[in-house]
């Protein structure tokens, strides 16, 4: 059965097994695009049950996208604190800034498109879930679907793959586009998963993939061998002036632009030590292994910003990455 065939049988299974067995999501609970964009970004290599929460916060602290448009840069950030990738809250604030200039959501995916931070895949997400149009999301987990369906061997590394699949799922798209595409992300989130074995006896797809007929599901997708990541050794200063702590904000270019952290150097500043512990943080392509000292000094030194304890959770995004060293900030 060739590639359009196969995929137009698969059309009509997926969304019956969908709408009966799709997980209850708050951000399913309506069409409204601004909400729907909220989560297309936050879900951006970021797993769904560390979203819901975040999503739960960030909409009741910006409602709408003129409530989003009008806050400080630093409020957005402190609303994003924890969910990583920072650059996706910087540029949720500038899409929304231009959004509110023209008065209203963007309703074409070209308009949707041309934003801060939006890709072809979150392009076709927002404007089938929320529009109904027929454009495919594709990302990975999508490709992993459809290279298992379909027994296709190509590198989905390639970008020419990526194409061809999502021109593949544009010549089938149904009506109730918004459901088709949720219904892939679906069966890529809990029945054809990332990690492990998929778990082929409850697929929509059981009978028709050809990846299970040929007992190989595992083989698919086809990639690139990963590269390992890079390990960087880092010393981590918490230091401590009376009820104040010290804070530096990291280069506005590079991992982790424009946060504030706790100072990194590489020698001891003078004060009592009195505590050390080691931390780890894996990103994408580097890990830190940190050892972190928490140092009482005398007086508070002029090249970092000192707030208390109260300020640095109030008004300051601290990157997960120091959460280790949370413990030794203590409220009066």
């Amino acid at each position: 059965m060739e590639s359009n065939k196969l995929l137009q049988t698969a059309v009509p299974l997926l969304l019956e097994w969908y709408r009966i067995y799709k997980r209850d999501l708050p951000w399913r609970q309506n069409k409204d695009p601004y909400r729907i964009w909220i989560s297309e970004i936050m879900l951006q290599q970021t797993r769904v049950e560390a979203v819901k929460e975040y999503y739960r916060r960030f909409l009741e602290q910006f409602p709408t996208v003129f409530a989003l448009a009008n806050a400080d840069e630093e409020e957005v950030l402190k609303a994003w604190e924890g969910l990583g990738y920072y650059s996706r809250a910087r540029n949720l604030h500038k899409s929304a800034k231009q959004i509110a200039n023209k008065g209203a959501f963007p309703r074409t995916w070209e308009e949707v498109r041309a934003l801060p931070g939006i890709g072809d895949y979150t392009a076709g997400a927002i404007c089938s879930i929320a529009y109904d149009m027929p454009y495919p999301a594709v990302d990975g987990n999508v490709m992993r679907v459809l290279t298992r369906l379909l027994a296709d061997g190509r590198n989905v590394d390639e970008p020419s793959t990526r194409k061809a699949l999502t021109q593949a799922l544009k010549e089938v798209y149904p009506s109730d586009a918004g459901d088709f595409c949720q219904a892939l992300m679906e069966l890529g989130a809990i029945v054809c998963v990332p990690n492990g074995a998929p778990l082929c006896e409850n697929c929509p797809w059981g009978e028709i993939c050809l990846a299970r007929k040929g007992e190989n599901a595992e083989a698919f997708p086809v990639k690139k061998e990963k590269k390992e990541r890079k390990k960087i050794d880092l010393s981590v200063f918490v230091m401590r002036c009376g009820q104040k702590y010290a804070i530096e904000k990291r280069a506005e270019k590079g991992l982790l632009s424009g946060l504030w952290q706790f100072p990194i150097g590489e020698g001891i500043p003078s004060g009592k030590i009195l505590a050390k512990k080691r931390a780890k943080h894996i990103f994408t392509h580097v890990e830190w292994n940190m050892t972190g000292y928490l140092v009482e000094v005398e007086r508070e030194d002029g090249a970092f910003r000192w707030v208390t304890a109260e300020e640095l959770k109030e008004k300051y995004a601290l990157p997960s990455a120091f959460r280790a060293f949370l413990p030794w900030v203590i409220s009066p």
